[in-house]
C-alpha cells in the first residue's frame, strides 16, 4: 500500500506547483510570507500582461514602475503590495486592483501579479501647464475627461503666451481611443478654437517683412484626426491631416487654410534594472502642406528631437537636442519658437526673433541633484539663407516631481535681466 499513498504525494505536489498561494492563507500569517523572495513582478490588465522587468514595457509610469522593479530580489511585504497596489489603482483610474502569488520555478521564491480591473466609466481633471515666466507673464491649459470604456473624451482651456509667438486663449475638445481593436491602433481626434493677442515686436516685424510668413490671425481653429500605430513595443508611428483655419487681420479680414499631411515616428526606451537606470526618447515630425488638401500655405516642415537622460543614486544627468527646419511659407503658429520657459530659457522670444524662424538648433544639458538643478541652454532660430546667431544661457533652480522654480540668466554682453520661471512645468 506503501506505492500508491507515495504516488499520490508526489501528484499532490505537483498539482500545488502550479497554483496561487491562497491569499487567505499565506496573508493570515505574515511570518511565512516574510520567508518567500520575490523573483517576477507582473502587471495585468483586460487583455494584458506585462512584465515590469522588461524593458520594452511602456505601460507604467517611470516612477511606480521603477518601484516594482525594487521589489525583485527582495523578501516578500505583503504591506508594501498593498501600497503598490493603491498606486497602481490611482494611475489606472481602476475600480480594483488585487495582488496575487504564485510559485516560482526556484524554491522559496515567488512571482507576484497585480491584476487591474478597469472602471467602466471614470471622470478627471488634470493641468497639463500653469507656469509663471516674468517675461510672458502666467499661462495656463487644463481639462476634464471622461472615459467610459476604451473612449475617452477630453475638454480643455487655455491661456498661452509662452510656446508660440502670439497668446492665445480659447477651449479644445478631444476624443480618443488607444484600444481600437488591438492594442497596436489608436485613435484621436482633437478640434482646438482660440483667439489670438499680440505683442507689438511681432507686429512691426510682420510688417517690415511681408510675405514672409501669415499676417497677424485674430483667431484660428484646427482640427486634427490622427491615427497612432506601435510598430514594436519601443517604436510607434503616427499619421493624420491638420486642417487649420486662420482668420486674418489686416489688411481686411479674410480666412486662409494650413492644411497639411502629418506623420511622426517616436521611440521610447527604459533600462531601470542597472546601477545607473537610463531612459531615452526620438522623435521626428513631418507636416506637408500641400495643394491637395486646398492649402493657401504650402511648406514641408521637419522637427526631430533627442532626449537622453541617465540617473545614479540622488544624481542625474540629461541632455535634449532639437533640430528643425521649413522649406516653404508655414504660417505663424508652424514657424519654430525659442526663448520662452522650455527652449533657451533666460532670453526672450522677441529679441531672438519676433516672429519665429524656419530653422532651428537648440541644446540642452541638465544636472540635477535630488531636487536641485543647474542648467545650460544653447542655440539658434533663424532664417534659411541668413547666418545664425548662437545664444547661450544658464540656470539654477529647485524641481520636485513637475513642480519648478528656476532662474536662467542670458549670456550676453551689457546689462543681463535675469528671467524667472516658476510653476508645473512638465
Amino acid at each position: 500500500m506503501r506505492y500508491p499513498w507515495l504516488g499520490c504525494l508526489l501528484l499532490g505536489s505537483l498539482l500545488l506547483a502550479g497554483t496561487p498561494l491562497s491569499a487567505g492563507t499565506q496573508d493570515a500569517d505574515l511570518n511565512v510570507n516574510k520567508r518567500y523572495t520575490v523573483d517576477t513582478v507582473l502587471v495585468a490588465g483586460k487583455g494584458w500582461t506585462t512584465n515590469v522587468a522588461d524593458q520594452q514595457s511602456d505601460r507604467l509610469s517611470t516612477g511606480l514602475r521603477r518601484d516594482l522593479v525594487a521589489l525583485i530580489g527582495q523578501k516578500l511585504n505583503p504591506s508594501i503590495l498593498d501600497d503598490l497596489a493603491a498606486r497602481i489603482k490611482k494611475e489606472f483610474s481602476a475600480r480594483e486592483v488585487s495582488h496575487h502569488l504564485l510559485r516560482a520555478d526556484v524554491p522559496d521564491h515567488v512571482r507576484v501579479q497585480f491584476e487591474i480591473k478597469p472602471s467602466s466609466y471614470n471622470v478627471d481633471a488634470t493641468v497639463t501647464k500653469f507656469v509663471y515666466n516674468s517675461n510672458q507673464g502666467w499661462n495656463g491649459a487644463g481639462g476634464l475627461g471622461f472615459t467610459v470604456h476604451q473612449n475617452t473624451f477630453r475638454f480643455g482651456l487655455a491661456s498661452d503666451g509662452d510656446t508660440l509667438n502670439e497668446r492665445y486663449a480659447g477651449i479644445s475638445a478631444t476624443y480618443q481611443n488607444k484600444h481600437l481593436g488591438t492594442d497596436a491602433l489608436g485613435f484621436q481626434f482633437q478640434f482646438e478654437d482660440y483667439h489670438e493677442q499680440w505683442n507689438r515686436a511681432t507686429l512691426d516685424a510682420l510688417a517690415a517683412h511681408p510675405g514672409e510668413t501669415s499676417g497677424a490671425y485674430r483667431s484660428r481653429q484646427n482640427f486634427q484626426p490622427m491615427a497612432t500605430i506601435t510598430l514594436a513595443k519601443p517604436l510607434t508611428l503616427e499619421v493624420g491631416v491638420g486642417f487649420e483655419r486662420l482668420e486674418n487681420q489686416y489688411p481686411a479680414s479674410h480666412i486662409e487654410g494650413s492644411n497639411a499631411f502629418i506623420t511622426g515616428l517616436h521611440y521610447h526606451q527604459r533600462a531601470t534594472d542597472s546601477e545607473f537606470p537610463q531612459e531615452i526618447y526620438a522623435n521626428y515630425t513631418l507636416r506637408a502642406a500641400t495643394r491637395m488638401l486646398q492649402s493657401d500655405f504650402l511648406y514641408t516642415s521637419h522637427l526631430a528631437g533627442l532626449h537622453y537622460r541617465v540617473s545614479h543614486g540622488k544624481h542625474q544627468v540629461m541632455e535634449t537636442v532639437d533640430f528643425g527646419a521649413i522649406g516653404g511659407r508655414a504660417p505663424l503658429s508652424d514657424r519654430f519658437v525659442a526663448g520662452n520657459t522650455y527652449l533657451l530659457r533666460g532670453w526672450n522670444k522677441y529679441d531672438i526673433d519676433p516672429i519665429g524662424g524656419n530653422r532651428m538648433a537648440v541644446n540642452s544639458v541638465e544636472y540635477r541633484y535630488g531636487p536641485l538643478q543647474a542648467f545650460y541652454d544653447a542655440g539658434a532660430v533663424w532664417e534659411g539663407g541668413q547666418a545664425a546667431t548662437i545664444r547661450h544661457s544658464v540656470g539654477i533652480g529647485i524641481k520636485e516631481s513637475i513642480f519648478s522654480l528656476a532662474v536662467a540668466f542670458p549670456i550676453k554682453a551689457g546689462h543681463v535681466e535675469p528671467i524667472i520661471m516658476m510653476g508645473m512645468i512638465y
